[in-house]
């Protein structure tokens, strides 16, 4: 099976071919991002680092977005939300609330947290299953409900 590294290549020569200038443009930028860890940690970025890339960049164009709507560009926000498409395929399928929370009554039963003070325990043993699949502050807002925070 393909690599993300490898889908993006292939998808930006075929962009280049067929002229989507948009889609070339998209696939440089992941494709730049992916180099740059790749040069800067001396490493060959796999399928989990390369979706910690993608997530990261998703969110700089989910605050750009809300940015560029605050401030009436709605030219840019359409740039932003197309670029944003284009990553997401790349990401895997996101977690359900119901699921999520299934997670996080799981993880507070094996931590023994009785309350706000244990959240550092319970992210702990949440993170590494919930990676890529569902947002950070969702999570920890669930965790901190489930431990009345």
């Amino acid at each position: 099976m393909p690599t993300i590294k490898e889908i993006n290549q292939e998808t930006m020569k075929t962009a280049m071919k067929s002229g989507d200038k948009e889609t070339v443009q998209f696939s440089r930028n992941l494709h730049a991002a992916i180099r740059k860890i790749e040069v800067d940690e001396r490493i060959d970025v796999n399928d989990e680092r390369a979706i910690k890339i993608i997530g990261s960049m998703l969110k700089q164009r989910e605050e750009s977005i809300s940015q560029f709507k605050s401030g009436g560009r709605e030219d840019l926000v359409a740039a932003e939300e197309a670029e944003a498409k284009y990553l997401r395929q790349f990401m895997p399928a996101q977690m359900t609330a119901e699921e999520i929370m299934v997670l996080v009554a799981a993880a507070v039963e094996e931590s023994q947290a009785k309350d706000i003070k244990d959240l550092g325990k319970v992210m702990k043993i949440l993170q590494p299953k919930v990676a890529g699949k569902a947002d950070g502050k969702l999570v920890n807002q669930v965790v901190r409900e489930k431990l009345g925070g």
